[in-house]
C-alpha cells in the first residue's frame, strides 16, 4: 500500500484505500462516555442505536489506537482481508 501526503491539510494522509484524517476531538467523562459530534455522526450516516465495531491497535502490550467501524462495513472489510488466506485452506 503505497502512502503519500495529501496536499489537502497537514492532518490528512492518503492512501491506495482511501483518506485518514483527524476528523474531531473527543472528550472521555468519568463514567467513560463520549459524544460524537453531530457533523461526524452525519458525515458517516451513524444514526441513533446503530453498532459500531471498536477496533484495538496494541503496540508494546499497550492499545494505542481506536477505530470505530460501522457493523455492517465490518464483515464486508473482513472478508477482503482474510478471504485470500482462506482460500488457501479450503
Amino acid at each position: 500500500m503505497k502512502t503519500k501526503k495529501s496536499q489537502k491539510a497537514c492532518n490528512e494522509t492518503t492512501t491506495d484505500t482511501g483518506c485518514c484524517r483527524i476528523e474531531h476531538l473527543v472528550t472521555v467523562d468519568e463514567r467513560g462516555q463520549m459524544v460524537l459530534p453531530k457533523e461526524l455522526r452525519e458525515k458517516a450516516g451513524i444514526r441513533p442505536g446503530e453498532k459500531l465495531a471498536v477496533i484495538g491497535w496494541e503496540k508494546d502490550d499497550k492499545i494505542c489506537c481506536i477505530s470505530l467501524v460501522k457493523s455492517g462495513e465490518f464483515e464486508p472489510m473482513v472478508r477482503s482481508l482474510l478471504g485470500p488466506m482462506i482460500k488457501g485452506f479450503i
